[in-house]
């Protein structure tokens, strides 16, 4: 028998994928904001965001994004992003190290890479990316929202698929996971469901 104790933990980040969100500035550059707060029902993707954020703000005027989804090796950059914010002056509500940063890009070391449906430009050195268009945005207390996209395009790099499918290879495929605000790698496979479309 377990022994259960009932807690009040800040987070409730019990291990998700990190995202970086691309999100179109006024200007038309580029923004860049990882994420660990999305999943997917079919086509459909719900994001977490802030409410008062750079990402939430540019979603609200222009409703398209990529979500760009990183390797297990590459929190770094991830680490570095999340001290950064686009809005200019640096809001009130951001932590005290939070400074403001023009070009995302150039502070993770990373390159823009043209999206094929939406405006906003894909991470060249992130393996996955969705680019999709937000169908709502729904504002939530505690300064948060949630963000409705419809996958538009998914690119994949190539060695992460399985040749001459649509399939991604799950044992090739190796996410960033955030877990109450550490970075971790998958384990080893422990089964494959029924629904599998990938056996080996």
């Amino acid at each position: 028998m377990r022994a259960h104790r009932t807690i009040t933990p800040s987070v409730l980040y019990f291990g998700t994928p990190v995202a970086v969100v691309s999100s179109s500035n006024a200007d038309g550059s580029t923004n860049l904001a990882p994420i660990s707060s999305f999943w997917a029902l079919g086509n459909l993707l719900v994001i977490g965001l802030g409410a008062t954020g750079h990402t939430a703000a540019n979603l609200r005027q222009r409703p398209q994004l990529v979500l760009n989804l990183p390797e297990e090796h590459q929190w770094e950059p991830i680490e570095r992003l999340g001290r950064l914010t686009g809005a200019h002056p640096v809001p009130a509500d951001k932590p005290a190290d939070t400074r403001h940063a023009a070009d995302k890009f150039a502070a993770a070391g990373w390159s823009p890479l043209a999206a094929t449906t939406v405006a906003p430009a894909r991470v060249a050195e992130l393996a996955v990316h969705l680019e999709a268009r937000v169908t709502a945005l729904h504002e939530e207390t505690g300064g948060l929202a949630v963000a409705h996209a419809r996958c538009s395009a998914v690119h994949v790099d190539a060695p992460l698929t399985v040749a001459g499918t649509s399939h991604v290879d799950p044992l090739a495929w190796r996410p960033l996971i955030y877990s109450f605000r550490h970075y971790f790698a998958l384990g080893r496979r422990r089964g494959i469901a029924g629904r599998a479309e990938t056996q080996h």
